[in-house]
């Protein structure tokens, strides 16, 4: 048999071929249950059910930023962390489980699979990577309250981590489950169905994974889940870039310096929050007014809460907290209404931007990448040297999309290493105009430092490749010099 590939695999069967053989098959009967007999996913309806759905939802996001489940056996091991912490700190998530569950299965049954398995002659194992008391009433409203469940403890790491195939063999014996006709939709089940007597994966008609608490608006999500997914964009580009340049330009200069790291997180979220919104908004216009727009796959395939309201709510709340921060201990209504210009002005920017042409977008995305590092200046001051590494942070992010426009799609460039030489540069000018003790601050010190540390895996080659030509290497790349 083949190797899998990342959408297909040996053993993929049309839901037909499914149904035909487990009729037929007089052996023990090993059906997944998520998007298989049950067509959504059992995990995420039930930690979909937990209220506050927006604390619930907060607490998970923070959960996934500090991944714990690295210590306890991986991925694998996530949800064993998800729903114990929807288990324990919002408890009665499990009696809204429990009265919901009866309507879940009537919607989400698959019907044909069944009533295939009501008529089949083999003994129906429920073989699933869904907790044990999450399951076991979903099992029995779908019809099998008399069916045998293989499922991981509530708590497990090693039941989870260890997958199906080791849990079944636990439970069943090894010939068991070499004579077991096996049904499951997933990939990381080829363990178990090439130890089976019949492999049959098969994705069926009408299921569907929606994430829990997706109804749920948190501003970050869009940016995290359709717009930039699997780049953890939020840590690496807006805490390690933005965040962290807001801070070394300005805080040396704060009479409360944690007060100030404070407002300006608050205020970061704020300007984010409609930021966010301006990226919904191009993706809208990619969708329905650009004839080859460019959208990734999770656009289609992942919904997102977008409401139009919700995130300027969250950015005046926070903007406003931001402000009493940044501002302690007199902050005035000015200063809000300074802000809230700032968003007005950005988002507008945005908007014009997603109508504009892509050859003139080009000297937009400089407006709105300046924005980005450096809106915090409407509420705060820097030094010389600090708006420098702020203009050097938009400039580095200018130049790559720039140089986008310009040919047929992303250059392989150094983004760091141009963030690093643009302040250089600024740095050795305003030093040259100003006298060098402009150069000499904290800031002008945290800022190289930081240009350097991120940089670091740029710069270092490009010193190494660094080398003097000499005549002979000169003559072997033009015949000419040596004729």
């Amino acid at each position: 048999m083949g190797a899998a590939t990342d959408n297909a695999s040996a053993y993929d069967a049309t839901p037909e071929r499914a149904i035909r053989e487990l009729t037929a098959h007089a052996g023990p009967l090993l059906v997944d249950l998520d998007e298989t007999l049950y067509l959504g996913n059992s995990t995420e309806d039930f930690i979909d059910l937990a209220e506050p759905g927006l604390i619930a939802m907060v607490l998970l996001r923070a959960l996934d930023a500090l991944r714990l489940w690295r210590w306890t056996g991986g991925a694998a091991t996530r949800d064993v962390w998800r729903v114990g912490l929807i288990w324990r700190l919002f408890p009665w998530t499990r009696t809204r489980w429990r009265a919901q569950v009866g309507e879940l299965a009537r919607r989400l049954a698959n019907r044909p699979l069944v009533e295939a398995l009501q008529r089949s002659p083999g003994e129906i194992v429920i073989l699933t990577a869904g907790f044990r008391p999450i399951v076991e009433p979903l099992v029995t409203a779908l019809g099998f309250p008399g069916a045998r469940i293989i499922a991981p403890r509530l708590g497990s790491f090693a039941d989870r981590s260890n997958g199906k195939l080791h849990a079944a063999v636990n439970a069943l014996g090894q010939q068991s489950v070499r004579a077991s006709l096996v049904v499951t939709d997933s990939l990381d089940d080829l363990a178990l169905l090439a130890q089976c007597a019949r492999p049959l994966r098969t994705i069926w008609p009408g299921a569907r994974f929606r994430r829990a608490l997706s109804r749920i608006y948190l501003p970050g999500e869009y940016i995290t889940h359709v717009k930039r997914p699997g780049e953890q964009y939020i840590l690496r580009v807006i805490l390690q870039e933005d965040f962290v340049f807001w801070v070394l330009a300005t805080v040396f200069l704060a009479a409360h310096p944690w007060l100030h790291v404070a407002g300006l997180g608050c205020l970061l979220i704020s300007f984010w929050a409609i930021y966010e919104r301006g990226y919904v908004d191009n993706d809208w216009a990619a969708a329905h007014l650009e004839h080859d727009g460019k959208l990734s796959a999770s656009f289609w395939q992942c919904p997102v809460a977008t409401p139009a309201v919700q995130p300027w709510i969250w950015a005046a709340a926070l903007g406003a907290a931001a402000v009493c921060l940044l501002k302690w201990p007199q902050p005035t209504p000015n200063d809000f209404a300074k802000w809230l210009l700032v968003l007005v002005s950005v988002y507008a920017t945005f908007k014009l931007y997603n109508r504009l042409d892509k050859g003139t977008r080009v000297w937009l995305f400089a407006a709105l990448q300046l924005a980005r590092a450096a809106a915090l200046l409407a509420l705060v001051p820097t030094t010389t040297l600090g708006a420098a590494g702020l203009a050097a942070l938009a400039l580095g992010k200018w130049v790559p999309y720039h140089m986008y426009r310009a040919g047929s799609g992303w250059p392989d460039v150094q983004p760091n290493l141009i963030r690093l030489l643009f302040f250089v540069v600024m740095a050795a000018v305003l030093g040259a105009a100003e006298g060098r003790l402009v150069l000499l601050s904290l800031t002008a010190a945290a800022m190289l430092a930081w240009n350097l540390f991120r940089a670091r895996s740029e710069l270092v080659p490009s010193l190494l490749r660094m080398h003097f030509i000499t005549r002979k290497q000169r003559d072997r790349q033009d015949p000419r010099a040596a004729s």
